[in-house]
Formats: C-alpha cells, structure tokens, sequence
C-alpha cells in the first residue's frame, strides 16, 4: 500500500507570516521538515502543499515534490485533500510545516498500526510530560488514552485532574502520567475524504482541537508513544530554540 506524506505549508501565518521560508542555520524550516521527512522508511512520496508562489518556488529549488493549492483553505488538513486528489495512495500522513527537525522515526511509528489494525482509520503520537510547567500550559495539548492505547480525550487543560490535592502540580507528576500530544496524524486516504465533510464539533470549537471532531463522531484514534519530542515553531521567539545566527527570511 502506498503512503503520501503531505506537509501543508501556509505563507499567511497571523503569528509569523512568511514562517515556512525562515531560515533557521542556512537553510528553510520547509526545506529542513521536507528532508527529515525523506527519511521515513515508510513513506513513499513526500510533497508540500501549498498556496502561496513564494513557498512553491522555493520547495522547487531544491528538487522537493510540491503542489498549489487553494488558498481559501481554513486547515491544513483540508489543503492535504486537496492534494490527494492528484496522488494515488492508501495512506496519508499530515506531517507539521512547522517541526523543523521532525524525527523520521516518529513518522514510522505512527504508520505502523494502520499497516497491522485493518480497521484503524487513524493514528498519532505522544510523549511522557516531564516538565511541571508543560501540565498547565495551554499550549501545550494533553492527551489521555485506554488500556489499548485508544485517544479518550485531548485537551488544552490539565488532564487528568488530579482531585485529591489539585494545586500540587509537582505532587502530581510523582504520581500521575501526563502526556503531550504531538500533532502528527496518519490517516487513511478513504477516511481523511470523510472527516474533512464532517460538521464542526462542539467540543472542536471548545478546545480549538480538530482531532476531537474525529472522537466526537465515534471514531478511534491510535496514540502511540515515543521517547522523542517534537517541537514546534509558533512565533519568531520559538525559533531560539533552533537557531545559532539572527534570524533571515527569503525573499
């Protein structure tokens, strides 16, 4: 079965227009998430979808796969349709524009359960929270799961709520498992064309988490573990995480 990995990439950031052209240690973070992602062991293709010239030229500059796509799009999952309609494949990863140095072997842990759960329509990753201050940031999105591994809820809040001595947030990662969600999706083709059709949820909009419109209609998510974070790239302060010279953006 073939896999498509898709990075939608959006000039028109509100926080950090021009963000995927930044240039983080002399080279693009598009062009850096593009190459990391080449080293999936699983994927066959990878293309950037997107909707402004200036990105499509440059993915074009260094050999990368990349498509046009409308720039009405409200999601990055609804340009990744968009972009399916021209590649044949069973199975699509929604792989962040934003993750400059993504790990592959992320990606491929994702994929796997849809190659040995014939009926899993989609999966995704999360990490051990360590960090006190991560619990309550909002930013930073939790996940809970089930025995087998199965998404009960994501959320922007503390989750789980410890009720016997709430406030203790230290007390609380001796005793409770915390994990972040890391926004990589694997989808099947045939579902991803559904899900994009549904109605926004409510607790979608309460969140401002797509992935619960997928749970809030019933469907299953697979969250699989890693020992590798991944971060993202919000604002340009997020970038000093990265990068070792000021910062530069292409023209």
């Amino acid at each position: 079965m073939k896999i498509a990995g898709i990075i939608p990439a959006r000039y028109d950031s509100t926080r950090f227009p021009g963000k995927p052209l930044t240039e983080i240690n002399g080279k693009s973070m598009i062009r850096r998430v593009y190459e990391q992602a080449l080293k999936s062991k699983l994927m066959d293709i990878v293309v950037v979808a997107t909707d402004n010239k200036k990105i499509f030229d440059h993915v074009s500059s260094f050999g990368g796969e990349v498509m046009m796509t409308s720039a009405k799009h409200k999601t990055g999952t609804d340009r990744i349709n968009e972009a399916l309609k021209n590649i044949k494949c069973g199975i699509v990863v929604n792989i962040q524009g934003d993750e400059p140095f993504i790990d592959s072997g992320n990606i491929d842990k994702a994929i796997a359960p849809l190659l040995s759960e014939k009926d899993l329509n989609v999966s995704t990753l999360a990490i051990k929270i360590k960090n006190n201050s991560d619990i309550t940031d909002p930013n930073v999105v939790k996940v809970i799961f089930d025995i087998n591994n199965y998404a009960i809820y994501f959320s922007r809040g503390i989750l789980p709520h410890v009720r016997e001595n709430p406030g203790s947030i230290k007390s609380g990662l001796s005793s409770v498992k915390y994990y972040k969600h890391i926004g990589l999706y694997v989808y099947r083709k045939s579902f991803l064309n559904d899900f994009v059709k549904m109605k926004k949820s409510y607790l979608e909009e309460a969140e401002k988490l797509e992935q619960l419109r997928i749970l809030e209609n019933g469907e299953k998510i697979k969250v699989i573990e890693t020992k590798k974070d991944s971060h993202s790239v919000d604002t340009p302060k997020d970038l000093l995480q990265f990068v070792k010279s000021p910062v530069k953006r292409r023209s």
